[in-house]
């Protein structure tokens, strides 16, 4: 799916469930503990992240951090929030899916305690995520009619209140492609659900936090940045999927459309409200556009074994912030683009000058370990 002359910039339309399982099937850390070190083809003189900060005595880290926390997954990466708990603000275990106006249904794992409780005693807020993945129009209808929108609302509360978590976050996605003639009533109807929902959570002394497309001349439309600006206690803009598996090789995210994103969001929601969505992964895709090979998911660690295993020189794209190789998979060409803590780093300064400290990671035990320090410097 296209809206405009951007590719999709969703999470949940790329990566659907099936591809999000098939994840689970990459290589663990161990299996690329090697891929940790810099790229061998990185120039001495290149910028580089940030040095870690000294161990023992130095200030606290500042937590502005959020993180999602894939089911498929769960222990690498609740391991991984442990790691860094200090910088962590939010964890969101991925663990629900809105499937009609009265039901949410766990994803495997959902609710465990022993995460739950583990992330609070290192200080971290659970904040689980809610996604949807209903046929075409079935949210719309949901939204747009006060009686089964509020039946929502109710299902949403009874699924905050089986756990101590500390709120919801609300990631909806197949709204995005509403039609021309429709979509004002669906952003309307997806406002009047948050700003109800965020109401019912803070009288519980409880978080909402709404994940939101990137705004942007022809994306975004269906979310009120302003209006759930003023009812949300975060709001999280996915800015990754720039370019995406079903569309042609290209860096997933981007400096100067950052700049356009938040150029526009600041001047809708206050920046200590907004956490940018910063991408973990990427995709590897056959650079023949005419080619009928799929176009495969990576994680940061996937992706720097891979280039090790082919042998691929480490390139950087200077105008994107982005890494990227290509190898040969026998006769076909494939490009791989991805994001590590060098582009972070590129990414960083304009997050700076908009305002915004506060980032959101898809997805934990996804990421290069060097991010860490890059974040820390905000």
């Amino acid at each position: 799916m296209v809206i405009g002359v951007l590719a999709h910039p969703s999470r949940t339309v790329a990566l659907t469930i099936a591809g999000l399982l098939a994840a689970a099937l990459l290589p663990t850390a161990s299996a690329v503990a090697s891929a940790q070190s810099p790229p061998p083809s990185l120039p001495a003189n290149a910028p580089g992240p940030e040095p870690e900060p000294p161990a023992g005595g130095g200030a606290a880290l500042p937590r502005t951090v959020s993180a999602w926390l894939p089911y498929w997954d769960q222990e690498g990466a609740y391991q991984d929030a442990l790691r860094h708990s200090e910088q962590l603000h939010t964890v969101s275990p991925f663990w629900y899916q809105a499937v009609s106006a009265g039901r949410i249904d766990p994803h495997p794992g959902a609710g465990e305690r022993r995460v739950i409780d583990g992330l609070h005693r290192a200080g971290a807020k659970v904040v689980p995520t809610v996604m949807e993945t209903m046929k075409k129009g079935a949210l719309a209808s949901i939204l747009t009619d006060p009686a089964q929108r509020e039946e929502h609302a109710d299902a949403l509360m009874r699924t905050v209140r089986t756990r101590d978590y500390d709120g919801l976050d609300l990631d909806y996605e197949s709204i995005a492609a509403t039609g021309e003639s429709t979509y004002r009533q669906v952003r309307d109807g997806f406002t009047a659900l948050a700003t109800d929902l965020c109401a019912r959570l803070h009288k519980l002394g409880k978080q909402c936090v709404i994940t939101v497309f990137p705004k942007t001349r022809t994306t975004g439309r269906i979310w009120d940045y302003e209006a759930i600006g003023r009812v949300a206690d975060r709001m999280r803009i996915m800015g990754y999927n720039l370019h995406w598996s079903s569309g042609t090789p290209g860096p997933i995210s981007d400096t100067a459309w950052y700049d356009d994103i938040l150029t526009r969001a600041t001047a809708l929601v206050p920046a200590e409200k907004l956490e940018m969505g910063l991408p973990a992964y990427g995709w590897d895709w056959p650079s023949d556009p005419a080619s009928k090979a799929r176009t495969g998911h990576v994680t940061w660690k996937t992706a720097e074994a891979l280039r090790r295993k082919e042998g691929a020189p480490y390139q950087f794209d200077k105008a994107s912030g982005t890494p990227h190789f290509s190898y040969l998979d026998g006769d076909e060409r494939r490009e791989v683009w991805y994001q590590d803590a060098r582009g972070v780093a590129a990414h960083m300064p304009v997050l700076r000058r908009h305002g915004v400290r506060n980032t959101a990671i898809w997805a934990l035990n996804f990421e290069d370990p060097d991010v860490w320090p890059v974040l820390a410097r905000g």
